[in-house]
């Protein structure tokens, strides 16, 4: 089955910048949409950025023109570039994965990095 592996969260001070990484692997699967979600304590996990197999993007408009989504797909990777962090943006980071392998159709969720943006 397909398996993600996330790195790249941290701590880091309002203005700075993280890059965060999720890696898919398996065997024989091939891979759609791909995206980045947050969960910050007590509110509900939320989509940050999307990615088509395409490559068509689509952002929540919190942080549209700081974070930029992309994906290589030779190394079934994709990325969130984060920029200009703001305290608000603390919360557990997670990768979603939809494709199809050999049992089916998949939609698979890495286990989650910690951001932090400190004041």
């Amino acid at each position: 089955q397909v398996q993600l592996v996330e790195s790249g969260g941290g701590l880091v001070q309002a203005g700075g910048s993280l890059r965060l990484s999720c890696a898919a692997s398996g065997s024989t699967f091939s891979i759609n949409a791909m995206g980045w979600y947050r969960q910050a304590p007590g509110k509900q996990r939320e989509l940050v950025a999307g990615i088509s197999s395409g490559g068509s993007t689509n952002y929540a408009d919190s942080v549209k023109g700081r974070f930029t989504i992309s994906r290589d797909n030779a190394e079934n990777t994709v990325y969130l570039q984060m920029n200009s962090l703001k305290p608000e943006d603390t919360a557990v980071y997670y990768c979603n994965v939809r494709g199809s392998d050999w049992y089916g159709p998949f939609d698979r969720w890495g286990q989650g990095t910690q951001v932090t943006v400190s004041s």
